[in-house]
């Protein structure tokens, strides 16, 4: 019972935490300023761009889950990654040239401006973000974005995005 009790409990407090973190999602700064966001920009729309930007991305989620799944602040995961630049943008070329591209690849962070994105029930307003930008050679083509912080997105083997919650994850130590 106690047990029982107790979930519930955690259950209506991380309602209410996630209620107040994205009451302000459609209020402009406060969304903005609350997300840093990931896009990796293909050389083009041609398939073959395409599908190493995917490689791409999977090496350098890889690289950077570990940099900053511990992050406690935003500010925190921008300075890891204001850090390691040069070795993302390493990552992504030995992965180019390893597929036999020889673009090569470019990373920074940088504010910019970004319409309205939905994937798989995350909504990001339009509006200036602090973004971790991987241009793949031109970077003229689609690109793959994703939120590095909070951290709520990795990759899985098979080129699929998941979502996971850090929140649900402890409940769920909690009564392992």
């Amino acid at each position: 019972m106690k047990k029982r009790v107790l979930l519930i409990a955690v259950l209506l407090c991380t309602i209410g935490i996630f209620c107040f973190a994205f009451a302000g999602m459609g209020r402009g700064n406060e969304a903005e300023n609350a997300y840093l966001r990931v896009h990796i920009r293909a050389n083009s729309n041609l398939a073959e761009d395409q599908n190493v930007k995917y490689k791409v991305r999977d090496g350098v989620v890889a690289y950077l889950t570990p940099a900053v799944a511990e992050c406690a602040t935003k500010r925190e995961a921008m300075e890891k990654i204001k850090g390691k630049l040069e070795e993302i943008a390493l990552v992504a070329r030995n992965i180019l040239k390893a597929e036999g591209y020889d673009y090569g690849a470019r990373a920074s962070l940088r504010q910019e401006e970004f319409p309205t994105r939905v994937y798989e029930g995350v909504t990001l307003q339009a509006g200036v973000y602090d973004a971790l930008i991987l241009e793949l050679g031109t970077g003229s083509g689609d690109n793959w974005w994703c939120v590095v912080y909070p951290p709520l997105c990795f990759t899985s083997g098979n080129g699929n995005v998941i979502y996971k919650s850090k929140i649900a994850e402890i409940i769920k130590k909690f009564y392992s």
